[in-house]
């Protein structure tokens, strides 16, 4: 069934108020691919394609968009990868815009674009953003039910299962590298931040200290007016939030992952694209920032998106994360070396 067609399927679900009764499941069962019952056990029944579903926790039915690439069968587990809008966007146009499950399918990963909450959808991370923040939304535990739904559900590869995102998506991104160490491998948030201020008025808060250390591949534009690269009040947005700037980030990142803390610099040719790897850290985790001099709040080599800047096509970052992404699967704790203070 097409999009549309789900769509106008669903808009005669929520016109004829079945959300609220037993009838849902008979409404729903009429999208193709979408399902509000969670499978006690994996199915046999996926095949390749494109599913809206839903997840009912913590009171709220939320959404989400799965992708299943080409070479998906159930004889092998495959590497997942969480992929999450920014502020104001969904799980369609953070599909558009980064180029994802196309990429999934050239290289046989699972996919899935969770989405937000409120009117302009957004998320929980720590300092920001609109509904969820302001409403105490658990995220956090949303994205560790959705990953016990699909591992339970999917042919997955535990120690491949990743996240990555966009603004508002990015800062969550970093949360879930901080509250999800058990879980995830690596993380790519793209134009994010670790923390910062609600307001003027409230204290800093960041993430916290996770427990094990964490890859990360990250990417921000020095021309960014919605997360400023410095830090400070992001003058594209309409609200008093401050942020942390990318540089707290990644030295909060460094020292946890007791990486050396001088990286190792390459520019680009055309002077636009800085690179700085810290290495030698626990357990090869890795921290690499791109630093994209002439771009603006954006997907590096992706689409603009309804709410982002002109991405620049010097590099492309979701080639460049699902590289990192494949050099790093999570590591079993026993064999995990301990903080060396540098």
């Amino acid at each position: 069934m097409s999009k549309a067609g789900r769509s106008i399927i669903l808009g005669r679900c929520i016109a004829s108020g079945l959300f609220v009764t037993a009838a849902l499941l008979a409404c729903l069962s009429s999208l193709s691919g979408s399902s509000s019952a969670q499978p006690a056990r994996r199915s046999t029944d996926w095949q390749p394609g494109d599913y809206t579903q839903t997840l009912y926790f913590d009171g709220l039915t939320r959404t989400y968009l799965l992708h299943l690439p080409t070479a998906y069968t159930t004889s092998q587990e495959l590497p997942l990868i969480i992929v999450l809008h920014g502020g104001g966007g969904n799980a369609d146009n953070i599909s558009t815009t980064t180029g994802m499950s196309g990429e999934a399918d050239r290289r046989s990963f699972i996919v899935v674009y969770p989405e937000g909450t409120g009117a302009i959808s957004t998320w929980d991370a720590v300092h920001c953003c609109g509904y969820a923040l302001a409403n105490n939304i658990d995220d956090v535990g949303f994205i560790r039910a959705l990953i016990q739904t699909l591992t339970a559900t999917l042919a997955i590869d535990s120690h491949r299962i990743y996240a990555a995102g966009f603004s508002n998506g990015a800062m969550l991104t970093y949360r879930l590298g901080a509250d999800l160490s058990d879980v995830l491998a690596a993380i790519a948030p793209v134009a994010g931040t670790i923390g910062g201020q609600a307001t003027d008025a409230s204290p800093t808060v960041t993430i916290r200290v996770p427990d094990r250390p964490m890859p990360i591949i990250a990417f921000h534009g020095r021309l960014d007016q919605n997360v400023l690269y410095d830090g400070g009040h992001g003058t594209a947005t309409s609200g008093t939030r401050v942020d942390l700037a990318v540089s707290q980030s990644i030295t909060f990142w460094v020292q946890h992952n007791g990486c050396a803390p001088t990286p190792q610099s390459s520019v680009s040719a055309s002077a636009n694209i800085t690179t700085e790897t810290y290495t030698h850290c626990r357990n090869q985790t890795d921290v690499i920032l791109y630093t994209i001099g002439n771009q603006g709040h954006a997907w590096p080599g992706g689409q603009a998106g309804p709410l982002g800047d002109d991405p620049t096509h010097e590099i492309t970052a979701t080639s460049l994360i699902y590289d990192f992404f494949m050099q790093h699967p999570r590591l079993d704790q026993s064999i995990f070396l301990p903080l060396v203070q540098r």
